[in-house]
């Protein structure tokens, strides 16, 4: 099997996560968390939809990591998402942050809003 290392050119991809936490850019964020290629910050979680919908210009699809368990992402936000032009795909956190750094590496506009597990 062939390695190949993934450069993420000054994007900030997950570089860990842990029971409560995010480890991203160096950085240690406790709790839920939303990530773009710029910059990571702590989320209030699923009822907090207006930092994701402020991404409408930036981002093109969202990831929701939804802790350890896939789960379903609450409709209204799923819509107000969706209505803003935002792609949304809800996965359990772990795949979250995998397909996140994937995408991210690719260079996709691409914002993760995770829920730790």
């Amino acid at each position: 099997m062939r390695m190949t290392e993934i450069a993420f050119a000054g994007a900030m991809p997950v570089e860990s996560y842990g029971p409560g936490f995010f480890r991203v850019g160096g950085q240690v964020i406790e709790g839920a968390m939303l990530v773009t290629a710029e910059a990571a910050r702590g989320w209030a979680g699923p009822g907090d939809a207006a930092p994701l919908l402020a991404l409408a210009e930036s981002v093109d699809v969202i990831l929701v990591g939804t802790g350890a368990e896939m789960a379903h992402l609450p409709p209204a936000l799923r819509a107000a998402l969706e209505e803003a032009g935002i792609g949304v795909e809800p996965m359990n956190t772990p795949a979250a942050c995998r397909t996140y750094n994937v995408l991210l590496s690719e260079g996709r506009r691409v914002a993760l809003a995770a829920l730790p597990v």
